[in-house]
C-alpha cells in the first residue's frame, strides 16, 4: 500500500509494508526537482537513515529494473531520434 501527497516543493509517496510479520517501517519518498530523498526509521540504531539520489540515479533505476546482468550507461537521446 501506498500514499501520495503533494507539498508546495515536494512530492512525498509513503510505502507501507503489508503481509505477514515481520514487517519492514514505512518508506518515505519525497522528490523535489533536483533530487529524491527516501527515509526508513532504522530500528536497530533507533534513528532515521537517509538517502540522497540524484535524477539521473534515479532514471539508471528506473531502467535497470528491466535489464538482466550487466553494466550499462544511459545515453541521451536527440529529440525525433532512437
Amino acid at each position: 500500500m501506498f500514499t501520495i501527497e503533494h507539498d508546495y516543493d515536494t512530492t512525498v509517496v509513503t510505502l507501507i509494508d503489508e503481509g505477514k510479520a515481520p514487517l519492514k517501517e514505512d518508506v518515505i519518498i519525497n522528490a523535489f526537482d533536483d533530487c529524491i530523498t527516501l527515509t526508513q526509521f532504522d530500528p536497530r540504531i533507533d534513528d532515521v537513515v537517509r538517502v540522497t539520489l540524484s535524477i539521473s540515479q534515479l532514471r539508471d533505476i528506473e531502467a535497470a529494473l528491466d535489464l538482466p546482468e550487466g553494466v550499462y550507461r544511459l545515453r541521451k537521446t536527440d529529440e525525433g531520434g532512437p
